[in-house]
Parts: C-alpha cells; structure tokens; sequence
C-alpha cells in the first residue's frame, strides 16, 4: 500500500514536469539548423565582409526591408523573395569578395547588434514574429523554368507594377506588370513637394527662366516619366526623381506662379512586389503563396 502511494505522489510530481517540458516554448523563438550556405555581406559603414548563414541574412533582411507591424503573410512573402534574391547574388558573385552589401543597393541587412539598439525593450516580440515568418518559410525560394527568380520588390505602386524591361534593361518573363489593388494603405502612396522655380532650377542644373516649359514626351504603359523635356531639355525620369528627390517616376509637374508642385504617386522602381500590396492581400486574408504568384507571374515555389 504504502509502495503504491509513493508511485502515485511520484506521478503526481513528474507528469506535469513532462507536459511543461514538452509543450510549453521558451519565451525566444529559437532555430535548429545546419547548412554551409553563408552568404558574405559587407557592410558598408565599418567596411567589413561578414559570412552570415543563409536564413539569418534572411531575418536581417526582414528587419531592413518590411515594417515590424506587417502581417506574417505579408512578412513570409517577403522572406521568400529575399532568399531568392540572395541566392542569384551568391551565384552571381562566387568569384567575388562578397556577395551582397548591406544597403538598397541590394537588400538592406540590419545585424543583431543594431536590432538590439533600434528595437530596445521590443527586441525578443519583434524578433520572435521575424523568426516565425523566416522558419515557416525555411530553405523556400522562388523558381521560374527551374532556375532561380531574381525576385525584385520595391515599397509602394500607384496601383500597378512595371514590366522589367520598361524600367531596366531587360525584359524578364516573371516580372510583369500586374494590377496591386491595396497600395492605397501606404503613407507614401501620394505625396506632393512643393519648390520656387529658382529652387526646381538649381536642383536640375538649369539656367533660371521665368518662362518654364515642361513636356513629357515618354512614359511607361502604366504611366511613369521615362523622358521629360524641361526648358528643350531632355532628362530621363530617373534622373528628374533624382535630383529632386522624389519617390519614384510616376509624377507631374505644374506649374504655379513662381512656384512648381510635383505630384507623386507610389514608392520605389515598380518591378516585381510591391510591399504594401502585399500587406494589403495579407490583410484580405491571401496566403504567402498568393501574394507571390501575383506579383511574379508564372513562378513555382520550391525548396532547397
């Protein structure tokens, strides 16, 4: 008898042990992975290269690239754009130093140093929904005609991506131009800048005429500036959203007095996914696999 009470007090002890054991998470969203795909990332502020393994370049990246307050599919999608993305460069650079750097010159790449410092008190919720989206994911990419997509991506559309080779050189079979119907959820989907023409002159290196003469004489089917004739002088779109600064080259210009507005409409090149398009399906409940087989056309998603 008292054989068995002790068996039972026992079991009593040890049964919830196992269950908190075995079913309850730590609070940190940990990885278990191996692999010998590092990606070689320089960083450009301290001009140093460091090899990253492959899926927490990818966290870093999401850091960099997507607002925190982005939905897990949106998030997801993103994750299997950027990996596809850094494969090409990986494959692309082998011969090189490195692969990528850590700036929009291709993805940007925030370190665990500077995530600790920016997200603060935030740090482990932020990560943890970082490191889910990236695990649900884990080893995906994007495939077209069995090779790698180069999948480009870019903040916001006036409501319609771009064909590649309208904004590039190339014309590219999965990246084109598709209608992204929720962009409007953007803060940067319109905006309007304001300059005196003595202002809008210099900052196109012109000479100053009260007599201001604009003709767009180019532009996309979708509507962005490719060439602009300001004074008979010819700039592309890209160059005139340079050197004033404006957010892509989907704009007019008018003239107002002494004064000249530019009206501007999304953010970024326009070629391949569009970020807030894809939190708008997100939130119109479209998976991760949607949202990408909107945005680059006739693609698979596979697995390495």
């Amino acid at each position: 008898m008292i054989k068995k009470i002790l068996l039972f007090s026992c079991l009593i002890i040890i049964i919830p042990f196992i269950v908190v054991t075995i079913f309850i998470r730590d609070d940190e969203v940990t990885f278990n992975f191996s692999s010998n795909s590092v990606v070689r990332v320089y960083k450009e502020k301290s001009k140093v290269i460091d090899e990253v393994p492959i899926e927490d370049y990818v966290i870093g990246v999401l850091a960099g690239e997507m607002p925190i307050e982005f939905s897990l599919e949106a998030l997801k999608a993103q994750a299997v754009a950027s990996r596809s993305y850094v494969m090409v460069q990986m494959e692309r650079n082998i011969n090189k130093d490195y692969d990528v750097v850590d700036t929009v010159m291709n993805q940007v790449y925030l370190d665990n140093e500077r995530l600790t410092a920016v997200w603060k008190e935030n740090y482990q919720e932020n990560m943890n929904k970082i490191k889910t989206a990236v695990l649900e994911t884990k080893g995906e990419y994007i495939s077209y005609n069995g090779k790698v997509a180069e999948a480009l991506f870019f903040s916001t559309s006036p409501g319609v991506t771009e064909n590649s080779e309208e904004v590039y050189s190339n014309k590219v079979a999965y990246l084109r131009s598709v209608e992204s119907r929720y962009d409007s959820i953007s803060p940067v989907y319109s905006t309007s800048t304001t300059f005196t023409k003595e202002e809008f002159y210099n900052k196109l290196g012109l000479d100053y005429s009260d007599n201001l003469n604009i003709e767009v004489t180019d532009k996309t089917s979708t509507g962005r500036v490719k060439k602009i004739k300001i004074n008979n002088k010819e700039f592309s779109g890209s160059t005139v959203m340079s050197k004033l600064s404006l957010r892509s080259t989907f704009f007019e210009l008018l003239k107002d007095s002494n004064k000249v507005v530019i009206n501007t409409k999304g953010y970024g090149h326009g070629v391949g996914m569009s970020q807030y398009g894809a939190e708008g399906m997100a939130r119109e409940g479209y998976s991760y696999q949607d949202i990408l087989k909107h945005y680059y056309t006739d693609i698979e998603i596979k697995k390495f």
